[in-house]
């Protein structure tokens, strides 16, 4: 059976004459009693009952109207969703993130995307540092993540999102918690927590970088999985540990003080990077965030700066 045939059945079905059919089909009557007659045909059975006078359903015809209206709208719903699909309306939007400071920019995502396109199902994927978070890009594994890199591999989508500075996390206790600001110099022989040193990591590359410009090696005493417990460790005056400006702004420990390190060092820009594709979700969540995430410069391909996250 095809649709036409059960869109004319049902049209004869519902007004019991075949005129006031074929004007609601805008058809002329001569073709829709050929419909009719073909579609008989194929089911090897008598659907109307037809005279002079008027025009009736046989049994046959009953049992067939219920079934004929859930085939119209099956196929309803299937253009529906094509459609939709289309339009980035419903589809898959993974996106892999990596530390504390973009779980509440996630959060305003996730809340846009759930508001303005419930059907498209958004999957989260937090990772402990960016690189991996990157890797899963690159493999198709997520469409979009976030992070800070100093390289970006050449075919890989990049915007910035965030310009961040670097702080410098001490406890209360510490005889430089009363400050604002801080020159790495002032914290020669002092214990750090650091993040794992890994290619690409930012922090890693920076702490190594002001610590040699200021004449030491950072005393790295214990090294911990991810900016939470990095600040945790810090508040248990442990030591102090070099971060990002958006770590001070979504940490709240009242035995951490976050100082602004006054030393010029190479810019940190939080970054979402995607690979160009043709999913039209993809192309919704990325326009969305667009309008969540303002744009920091334009949009790039390959070589961003930017690096490891926290």
């Amino acid at each position: 059976m095809e649709l036409q045939q059960i869109r004319v059945f049902l049209a004869v079905a519902e007004e019991l004459h075949f005129g006031r059919a074929a004007e609601r089909l805008h058809m002329a009557q001569p073709p829709v009693s050929r419909i009719i007659r073909q579609l008989e045909r194929e089911l090897k059975a008598d659907l109307f009952v037809r005279s002079t006078r008027n025009v009736r359903l046989t049994e046959e015809g009953r049992a067939l109207i219920e079934p004929a209206r859930d085939m119209l709208e099956t196929a309803r719903r299937a253009e529906s969703a094509v459609h939709a699909a289309s339009r980035g309306d419903v589809g898959l939007v993974r996106v892999a993130y990596s530390g504390a400071s973009t779980h509440v920019l996630i959060g305003i995502l996730a809340r846009e995307v759930r508001r303005r396109h419930p059907g498209i199902t958004f999957g989260l994927d937090s990772q402990n540092f960016a690189l991996p978070a990157l890797g899963k890009v690159l493999r198709g594994e997520v469409e979009i993540c976030l992070g800070r890199w100093d390289f970006v591999p050449g075919g890989v989508n990049t915007r910035v999102i965030a310009d961040e500075g670097l702080v410098l996390a001490v406890p209360a206790s510490h005889r430089l918690a009363a400050q604002s600001e801080v020159l790495m110099a002032e914290l020669a022989g002092e214990p750090f927590v650091a993040l794992p040193a890994h290619e690409g990591s930012v922090l890693g590359d920076r702490l190594r970088r002001l610590s040699m410009e200021a004449g030491f090696d950072a005393d790295i005493v214990q090294v911990v999985p991810d900016s939470w417990t990095a600040m945790a460790l810090v508040g248990a005056e442990v030591g102090c540990s070099l971060t990002v400006s958006s770590v001070a702004e979504n940490v709240v420990d009242p035995h951490v003080r976050f100082l602004r390190v006054l030393d010029p060092t190479l810019p940190i820009q939080l970054r979402m990077a995607w690979m160009p594709d043709d999913n039209m979700a993809l192309r919704a969540i990325l326009r969305l965030a667009e309008t969540v995430w303002p744009s920091r410069e334009p949009q790039n391909a390959g070589g961003a700066d930017g690096a490891s996250s926290p």
